[in-house]
């Protein structure tokens, strides 16, 4: 059975794509993204396969 792990990374809506990109390079999928402590901040969940 596949096992993953979990991280919550805080974005910044004017560098949203960039940290994104980042994280994916790591190999990181994007799960969700939902509203941050204020409106210039957005909270994503990510996964990717425990090694």
């Amino acid at each position: 059975m596949q096992k993953w792990e979990y991280v919550t990374v805080p974005l910044l809506v004017h560098a949203t794509k960039q940290i994104l990109d980042n994280w994916g390079e790591d190999g990181w999928e994007l799960v969700q993204v939902v509203p941050g402590p204020n409106p210039e901040q957005l909270v994503a969940y990510m996964k990717r396969p425990k090694s």
